[in-house]
């Protein structure tokens, strides 16, 4: 393609040029338009930005053991990575979502649109987080330059980091100029809905996911020497103040001909058709099960992230429930058509609280945000209600507060500030994160520690690659980052031979924030 987008080029040049100038000036089409008005970019640069995190989640829910195969199948689950796992995620931010937010930014800076530029920089901030989360060293420096550049280099991962905070600062600071500053309304619903399909032209809401997501960022460099909990949890007080702010777009009823739901999760798309629940998960949320963390405790949330009939596997081991002929996880509340895909959230800003103010040695606050955080996460999913897709209906139970009370008083909940650790508040993480990218890094962070998540077990039958001496626990090794994307290997094999990525057990090697 790249040769004949050149060899058009040459064509074109010249004299060529000078003889068909007319011809061209008359023939351009005004249902195919070269530029736009911010108000129809931004939204493509949302949707994409937060597709990109829902295709990589169906790579990372098993690597996070949410979901494992209900057959073995030498696929992600057990450690097997293709550069397929990965491409979405590359693509959706280099040829997707940026495509359309930078195009916003220029148009919105041109105009005077400054919020454009500003929820413009955000988004873009947050599809360059996630991309250098899963994958480690990305372009940015020398990206999108076309043919100046098809092989741009590979930033270091700090240096994306430092770009991904002036972003999230730029944003900010655009999102604080004064309405009366902006040539065009940020949210428009005439003639028709364009520009801020998020947070339909709320300032603040934009602004303080800015914050949340540099809290985010800010808590993954635990395991460095900079890492400031103090700088978190400032960003923390400027971020989310309740789940109305989370940031999630919902997926939308199918328009003829496409008849199906567009839920990654749900039944019609079927990504999870030959899944089930993961052991790792329900001995968190079902008490009843044999070897469960707190037997005896059920939690309320059981019957809506999953069904009280669930049994579960390991990875690498033949099992799981169906029911009715159906994967048991079409039953979960994440399933259901009309759902909603979660970036980040309130109830995830509140374990990222509680986890800096514990190690900032701030316990009363850890102790009250973790609990803030368990309770905001049962209440958004504890809403109760039927959902019917392709003859399955499911109806979820409302969670009392009763319940809710019943559970934070269980075992499974730390009862003081004395008592909380690590362990308390990511396996309380783990669980609201259900199915999110971001579970990963907190895994990574924490190096897949037993004494951290004490059910996470290490697959059967794992790629030799990661696993040599099946026979020696102490030689296992665990996937610290995503093959690079096919798209890269076939068009950028420099840079990517540069970073590493032919090595075969290129997988295992730590990102940046991974390393001390």
């Amino acid at each position: 393609m790249k040769k004949y987008l050149l060899a058009l080029g040459l064509l074109l040049g010249g004299g060529a040029l000078t003889s068909c100038e007319k011809f061209l000036d008359v023939n351009t089409d005004p249902n195919n338009p070269v530029t736009s008005t911010p108000n129809f970019l931004l939204p493509g640069g949302i949707s994409q930005a937060f597709q990109q995190q829902m295709f990589t989640s169906l790579t990372t829910a098993y690597i996070t053991q949410y979901v494992v195969r209900r057959t073995p199948a030498a696929s992600t689950d057990q450690y097997y990575f293709t550069t397929g796992n990965s491409t979405n995620t590359f693509n959706y931010l280099y040829f997707y979502a940026a495509g359309n937010l930078r195009a916003a930014i220029d148009a919105a800076q041109k105009e005077g649109s400054p919020y454009y530029v500003g929820a413009s920089k955000i988004m873009l901030a947050m599809s360059l987080a996630h991309a250098t989360d899963m994958l480690g060293d990305v372009p940015y420096s020398e990206a999108w330059q076309g043919a100046a550049n098809y092989t741009p280099k590979y930033d270091p991962q700090e240096q994306v980091y430092q770009t991904i905070f002036q972003l999230l600062d730029e944003g900010i600071a655009e999102m604080q100029k004064p309405s009366s500053a902006n040539l065009r309304a940020l949210y428009q619903t005439t003639p028709s809905i364009s520009g801020d399909i998020l947070y339909k032209g709320d300032v603040q809401k934009w602004i303080r996911l800015a914050n949340s997501l540099k809290a985010r960022q800010l808590n993954h460099l635990t395991k460095k020497s900079t890492y400031n909990p103090n700088a978190v949890l400032a960003a923390v007080d400027a971020g989310f103040q309740n789940s109305t702010d989370d940031a999630q777009l919902q997926y939308e009823t199918a328009v003829p001909p496409i008849t199906t739901s567009t839920n990654i999760f749900g039944t019609t798309r079927a990504n999870f058709a030959t899944g089930t629940y993961s052991l790792n998960l329900l001995r968190y949320l079902n008490g009843n099960l044999a070897n469960a963390t707190y037997p005896g405790v059920v939690d309320p949330r059981l019957p809506v992230m999953a069904n009280t009939a669930s049994q579960g596997a390991n990875p690498g081991v033949a099992g799981g429930t169906t029911i009715g002929g159906v994967a048991d996880f079409y039953y979960s509340w994440y399933a259901r058509d009309l759902g909603y895909f979660e970036g980040i959230t309130y109830h995830e800003l509140k374990f990222i609280e509680a986890e800096a103010a514990l190690k900032a040695g701030n316990r009363a606050r850890a102790f009250t945000a973790y609990r803030q955080g368990i309770e905001a996460h049962i209440r958004k999913i504890g809403v109760g209600g039927t959902y019917t897709s392709l003859g399955l209906s499911v109806t979820f139970p409302l969670i009392t507060q009763g319940q809710i009370d019943a559970y934070l008083a269980s075992p499974a909940v730390a009862q003081t500030a004395a008592e909380l650790t690590d362990r308390r508040i990511m396996e309380q993480k783990y669980i609201a994160m259900f199915l999110n990218p971001e579970s990963w890094s907190d895994l990574r962070r924490y190096d897949y520690r037993p004494d951290i998540y004490v059910n996470f077990a290490y697959p059967a039958g794992a790629n030799p690659i990661l696993n040599p001496t099946p026979t020696d626990p102490a030689q296992r090794k665990f996937p610290r980052r995503l093959a690079p994307p096919q798209t890269e290997t076939l068009y950028n094999p420099k840079a990517v031979d540069a970073a590493g990525g032919n090595r075969p057990d290129y997988v295992t090697i730590p990102v940046w924030w991974d390393q001390p």
